[in-house]
């Protein structure tokens, strides 16, 4: 019985987690690549809570930032997700003066996200890492 409940939770889980998937992949595309301000209202609510330091609490924070990103591309590289929070490890170009690798943390409330962290290196080159690997 235990493991027809584990089962059953898993795909639960799973239809989920690809929901967040999904929106968080459009929800994206649509603000930053179609620079469509009206995506915030779709796709993420108030209170919105940033964790990462360069930014505010707020959506307002996005609708001031987003039509002055010049050059801006974010491109997910891989993507996975839990529950109510979705993980993505991306390159981005036009965030800094060079091309950085990301990994964004979201957290959706009823379909919409609602919290966010990130972490930002600089690209370093296989070649130039101490361990041959490139980094996304």
């Amino acid at each position: 019985m235990t493991g027809q409940s584990t089962g059953w939770r898993a795909a639960v889980r799973d239809d989920q987690a690809d929901r967040n998937i999904d929106i968080v992949l459009t929800a994206m595309r649509e603000l930053f690549a179609d620079k469509d301000l009206t995506a915030i209202d779709r796709y993420w609510a108030e209170p919105y809570i940033q964790h990462s330091p360069q930014m505010p609490n707020g959506l307002d924070t996005l609708r001031n930032t987003v039509p002055h990103l010049e050059g801006f591309s974010w491109e997910p590289q891989r993507i996975a997700a839990q529950g109510d929070l979705v993980f993505t490890h991306s390159i981005v170009h036009g965030w800094a003066p060079n091309p950085v690798a990301i990994v964004d943390i979201y957290r959706l409330d009823n379909g919409r996200i609602v919290e966010h962290w990130d972490v930002v290196q600089d690209i370093v080159t296989a070649e130039n890492s101490a361990n041959g690997n490139a980094m996304v």
